[in-house]
C-alpha cells in the first residue's frame, strides 16, 4: 500500500524515539514516571517509546476529539475517555501524535494540572509548523514538519492509514478518494 509521499521514514522514527527516550530516562531518574497516551494516534509512539524508556513505569490513557471527519480540528475538545489512575503528585508525561492547532492539548493540560500533578510534560512525535492557535509547550518534540496533512504510525484519515510504520503527506486528491 502507497500513499503519498513519505516524509519521514521508518528508520527516522526509531532512531528519533530511542533519542527522546534516553532523554526521558535521563530526566525522570528516581521520579514516579506515568505515561499518558492520548488514542488513538499515540498508540504507535506510546508502545515503542515506553519499550525503550530504561525505568519502571507506569502508562494510562484518554481519548479526546476535536476532528470528527475532518483535517483540521473543530477546535472544540470532548474527553472521550478519562484517565483511571489519580495522578496527584505523580510525574506526567502525556505522549501525543501531533500538535498542529495545540487547542486540544492546551485544553488537556489545563484539565490535567488541576489534578495536582508533581510535575507535567509533552512528548509528540510531530508538531506542525506555523498552525499553533494555543501557545503549548513540548519538551520532546520528534519532529517538526510543514502545515501538511499527514497519516501513518498512528495518525489516521477517516480511520484508516494507523497502520502505515511511516509518515506520508495525504495529498488532496487521496484524500477526496477515501
Amino acid at each position: 500500500m502507497t500513499v503519498g509521499n513519505v516524509l519521514i521514514t521508518e528508520d527516522e522514527i526509531q532512531d528519533r524515539i530511542r533519542l527522546l527516550a534516553a532523554e526521558i530516562t535521563k530526566d525522570y531518574e528516581s521520579r514516579d514516571l506515568l505515561l499518558v497516551g492520548i488514542l488513538k494516534g499515540a498508540v504507535m509512539l506510546m508502545a515503542d517509546l515506553a519499550r525503550a524508556i530504561e525505568l519502571p513505569m507506569d502508562m494510562d490513557f484518554m481519548a479526546v476529539s476535536s476532528y470528527g471527519a475532518a483535517t483540521q480540528t473543530s477546535g472544540v475538545v470532548r474527553i472521550i475517555k478519562d484517565l483511571e489512575r489519580d495522578i496527584e503528585g505523580r510525574d506526567v508525561l502525556i505522549v501525543e501524535d501531533i500538535i498542529d492547532s495545540g487547542l486540544t492539548l492546551n485544553y488537556l493540560l489545563k484539565s490535567l494540572s488541576m489534578r495536582k500533578p508533581a510535575s507535567i510534560e509533552v512528548c509528540s512525535l510531530l508538531v506542525k509548523e506555523g498552525l499553533q492557535r494555543a501557545a503549548v509547550s513540548c519538551k520532546y518534540p520528534g519532529f517538526i514538519i510543514p502545515p501538511d496533512f499527514v497519516v501513518g504510525y498512528g495518525l489516521d484519515y477517516l480511520g484508516l492509514y494507523r497502520n502505515l510504520p511511516y509518515i506520508t503527506v495525504m495529498n488532496e486528491e487521496e484524500i477526496a478518494a477515501v
